[in-house]
């Protein structure tokens, strides 16, 4: 997994290097000569335009030129205060304006549509650590950064902005590092593995949801643990008539109030893990805390995400995970600020949770407070009931006795690929029966 640093870390791991200053930045601007003959696809004659701010990161690109030139290419150097509005049409323009460090607006100057630009350590005009716009950054087609990505990078829309992000190593030590971008590669290591003498009650499963007139949600969750590996999934589901949910699931009836005590009803050492709230509805919060005392790995999803079990989370011993979007996040009462991954692990640790907040760029915190950031999703997932798909991969990975934090990260990674090649116009119950291919291709 590739590590992520705030602004503020890479400030203090620079500050801490062994190596003077002009040897950090000849090595970075050696990097971004490097992408930059890359981009070109040659050197000579080729013509480059380096925009150049006040800072370290002005620097990178001043020395980047030099390396340029030597090389046969035909390089400018302009100023940040000097550059025109418009600037003239090159082969590659390198964005050196601003770093991660920008708190203020910025406006670039316009680019010809045609031209490529390469933005040093961050497009010039994105927030560091949040992602968010400053005025008006330059759109990239690769940005070059060192030692760490930010969050930046990987935080909409900072993340549309920065095109390809190349990390280059330009020796720094980053000491421990507890937040990481997740990666395909990273993904087979932290896959379960069945035995020679697995049987279906070595994963088994419990999904609570599906009220009256929203069976939909619970019925995507249960498909989705089916195809993610578990043996047998029972399917509790208030006022049920039995031929719900997926045809290989065991549907067990639930009255339609104060339903917690049936639901835990047989839920012996076959049951491995339970997942409660798609498509629940909110009408009986009580009976979603009664669920609480389940000493089993536990995700709450949907309508089980409300503040009013943040006062008992503390007493479970078992692993929990909560999989908001923004509406149930705000509904818990988490931080709507824009540092996403801040707010995130704020929240896991105080609650001691794991915590998915699914999003553009969905964030995973561990009650320990480690995070990582899956960036594999897509625009085409944000339809209803890809969450209860989600929901359905956590849930079955517990099961398997996949630990909680990495049962979120794969089953977050996994759910954004396959919502990747599905491609725009899926709808949720398209996503179930893609899943198996999935993880065969990520093993």
């Amino acid at each position: 997994m590739l590590p992520i640093v705030t602004p503020v870390e890479m400030a203090a791991i620079d500050a801490a290097a062994s190596e003077s200053l002009e040897t950090l930045i000849d090595r970075a601007a050696r990097a971004v000569a490097r992408e930059a003959v890359d981009l070109l696809g040659g050197t000579y004659g080729r013509r480059v335009i380096v925009l150049c701010g006040p800072g370290n990161n002005g620097a990178d690109g001043r020395v980047a030129a030099k390396h340029l030139a030597r090389r046969g290419v035909r390089v400018s150097v302009l100023s940040v205060a000097a550059a025109p509005d418009l600037l003239p049409p090159v082969d590659l323009l390198i964005d050196a304006a601003f770093g991660t460090g920008l708190t203020r607006p910025y406006h670039a100057p316009e680019v010809a549509q045609t031209q490529r630009v390469l933005a040093v350590d961050i497009c010039s005009g994105i927030n560091g650590l949040t992602g968010q716009r400053l005025g008006v950054p330059l759109r990239a087609q690769r940005t070059v950064t060192f030692a760490a990505l930010k969050p930046g990078h990987v935080l909409e829309p900072g993340r549309g902005w920065a095109g390809e992000v190349r990390l280059a190593d330009i020796g720094l030590d980053l000491g421990i590092c507890n937040t990481h971008a997740v990666e395909d590669r990273d993904i087979a290591p932290l896959l379960p593995r069945r035995s020679a003498d697995a049987h279906k009650w070595r994963s088994g499963l419990r999904v609570i949801g599906g009220s009256v007139g929203m069976t939909g949600a619970a019925t995507l969750a249960a498909a989705a643990a089916q195809r993610a590996g578990a043996g047998i999934v029972q399917l509790a589901m208030p006022n049920a008539r039995g031929n719900e949910g997926p045809i290989e699931a065991v549907v067990l009836p639930l009255p339609t109030a104060d339903w917690a005590d049936t639901a835990l009803a047989g839920l012996d050492d076959r049951v491995r893990a339970v997942l409660v709230g798609p498509g629940l509805g909110r009408n009986d919060p009580h009976s979603v805390k009664t669920m609480l005392s389940v000493p089993l790995p536990l995700v709450l999803d949907g309508d089980a995400l409300t503040a009013d079990l943040l006062d008992v989370l503390f007493g479970r011993s078992a692993p929990t995970v909560l999989t908001p979007h923004d509406g149930e996040w705000q509904r818990l009462g988490g931080d709507c600020g824009p540092d996403r991954i801040g707010a995130a692990r704020d929240f896991a640790t105080k609650h001691r949770v794991t915590v998915i907040r699914k999003g553009p760029s969905t964030v995973i915190a561990a009650a320990g407070g480690q995070v990582r950031v899956v960036t594999s999703g897509t625009s085409a997932l944000a339809t209803a009931g890809t969450g209860d798909v989600l929901a359905g991969l956590v849930v079955a990975f517990l099961a398997q006795g996949v630990a909680a934090f990495d049962a979120a990260t794969v089953a977050a990674q996994v759910h954004g690929a396959v919502g990747a090649e599905l491609g725009t116009h899926l709808i949720a119950s398209d996503l179930p029966a893609a899943i198996g291919q999935r993880l065969n291709n990520f093993r």
